[in-house]
């Protein structure tokens, strides 16, 4: 496994999950996020759909994943929607895609108790943080949900939360969730070598 791509809606902690991926398999972290934003000079993705537009920080995000695709030893959270695009299909397949799986209304939660300034998808309507929250992220998970679906393996958050006897996903840790995810690889490579011999 050259390159490990997460994928997943905002707020699902692709980032936090992906660097202690990193640290245990001793590869390079990237969040293709932030290397749009560098490659820009604009300091946030929000200001970046303000200024510009969707569609050009799309662009960018293309490019920074063709530009990874040819790397080796990285972990790469990518941006919510980057799986919305059939090319960036085309660099992820070259690696493991991972999809971390969050319920919507936990997700809601997450993003209504910090503020959705940062999100620039969410950050118009006024009215009540979660109720907000959970309608745009129902819809962008509508459009979403069968791009995610065609990742390698996927890592429901609900799952791990049934095993420790928890209802609620929001109390897990960030290092269950990348064992999980170790986990899944693990047995996704496996599966796949199975398959050639």
């Amino acid at each position: 496994m050259h390159i490990l791509y997460i994928l997943g809606m905002m707020g699902s902690g692709k980032t936090t999950v992906g660097k202690i991926i990193a640290e245990v398999l001793g590869y390079s972290f990237f969040d293709s996020d932030k290397l749009v934003e560098q490659s820009v000079g604009i300091p946030s993705v929000a200001e970046i759909f303000q200024v510009h537009s969707e569609a050009f920080f799309r662009d960018n995000e293309s490019e920074v994943l063709r530009d990874l695709s040819s790397m080796h030893r990285l972990i790469v959270a990518t941006g919510g929607g980057a799986v919305i695009r059939p090319i960036n299909w085309s660099y992820m397949r070259k690696g493991l895609t991972i999809w971390l799986d969050v319920p919507l209304d936990a997700l809601a939660r997450r993003i209504a108790a910090v503020g959705t300034a940062s999100r620039p998808l969410l950050h118009q309507e006024s009215g009540d943080p979660y109720a907000k929250a959970y309608a745009k992220l129902t819809a962008l998970f509508e459009q979403r949900m069968d791009s995610y679906a065609n990742a390698d393996a996927r890592v429901s958050l609900e799952n791990i939360a049934l095993k420790q006897g928890h209802n609620d996903v929001n109390v897990l840790t960030p290092s269950a969730i990348a064992i999980e995810a170790l986990l899944k690889m693990e047995s996704f490579l496996t599966e796949k070598a199975m398959v050639r011999n």
